[in-house]
């Protein structure tokens, strides 16, 4: 088995081309970070909701507390995450939908982040946030060609930068928020859209790395990512059962057991169509039962369904229900290439695993 190449993004080389995937509520923390960087990969702590379950932030105040716990829980983690990795690259991953984007971006930056990764929306202001820190490097999440186009357009225009790398989702196995139409689309299409990109970046003369996610649970699955023109890989549902892994150990053990079959495509407040595992609250969410809570908990999201309209359910809430160990009335999202697992491993023997 020939041996992974190392992956350079921005300022940053990581001694294997392995990302860790974000996973909310407080699943991918400061500990699974840690040790993921550690292992030689890249680790990134999710803030979606971070500050939740923090010292910071009681929810019987006012909602406006919850974006100041946000900041203070994700500099607590990165603080946590460096003395467990003093050495690896550990980044943040930032979602635009959120109401403290810009904030949360600051605070990675100015607090030891490596690496900025952005979902859920274009983040087409983001160098302006991190303009101080040349050295953090900015990883947007895009689905296709014309996305990454606007950016480095974009980027170029207005803050004579580039990304310094493009995570390329395959929505037809990416857990969580995939687009609405790649129902739609075939399964060759991401060795389609990866060989547009890098046609794109080669007439522009300039060369970013292309990290694919959505499916990856193997050494197979690497290879091929790589047969095909990637240049590294993001691998968020194979991480959970770790020992690492910052979710409760019933979330955990539950996915000893998951399988593909058992997963189902659920409606989200945010919008979109949403990949996640079945159970009881799954199965209310597409029953629309009278049982689902629909109260906004913190005003986190730009635009949300369940705060504006009163209906779907408090994503945060429902995400971190299930992180907290409530497996049943909890939302557990999860990648489409979820398979069941003898054992929880430690990072280390999962990273020598893939590598």
């Amino acid at each position: 088995m020939p041996n992974l190449p190392s992956l350079r993004i921005g300022q940053h080389i990581a001694r294997y081309p392995i990302m860790q995937g974000a996973m909310a509520v407080q699943v991918s923390g400061a500990s699974l970070a840690g040790a993921v960087a550690n292992a030689g990969g890249i680790g990134l702590i999710s803030s979606f909701g971070i500050g939740l379950n923090s010292p910071y932030f009681d929810q019987s105040q006012k909602k406006k507390r919850f974006f100041e716990a946000n900041q203070l829980a994700l500099i607590d983690a990165l603080e946590k995450a460096r003395q467990i990795s003093p050495d690896g690259i550990i980044g943040v991953n930032i979602l635009v939908a959120t109401r403290d984007y810009p904030a949360l971006a600051q605070t990675a930056a100015s607090h030891g982040a490596n690496a900025i990764v952005t979902g859920a929306g274009m983040p087409l202001a983001l160098p302006q946030y991190v303009r101080d820190y040349p050295e953090v490097a900015l990883v947007p999440i895009v689905a296709n060609v014309q996305s990454a186009q606007t950016l480095c357009e974009t980027w170029q225009k207005d803050y004579q930068r580039l990304p310094d790398a493009f995570i390329l989702e395959n929505c037809k196995l990416i857990g969580g928020h995939f687009a609405s139409q790649c129902e739609e689309l075939d399964v060759s299409t991401i060795e389609t859209t990866i060989a547009q990109l890098r046609g794109y970046l080669d007439r522009l003369g300039i060369s970013i790395p292309i990290i694919v996610t959505g499916g990856i649970w193997n050494r197979f699955d690497i290879d091929l990512m790589f047969a095909i023109g990637a240049d590294g890989v993001q691998i968020g549902t194979r991480f959970i059962t770790t020992e690492e892994c910052d979710a409760d150990r019933q979330y955990k053990e539950f996915h000893l057991q998951a399988h593909a079959k058992n997963l189902v495509t659920v409606p989200s407040p945010v919008g979109k169509p949403a990949r996640a595992m079945r159970n009881q609250f799954a199965e209310d969410v597409l029953s629309n039962s009278p049982a689902l809570e629909k109260r906004c908990i913190a005003n986190c999201l730009e635009s949300c369904l369940c705060r504006d309209k009163g209906i779907t359910y408090c994503l945060l809430q429902a995400l971190s229900k299930a992180s907290q160990g409530d497996i049943e009335q909890g939302l557990m999202f999860s990648g489409g290439a979820v398979q069941p697992v003898e054992k929880i491993l430690s990072v280390a023997e999962l990273m020598a695993s893939l590598t």
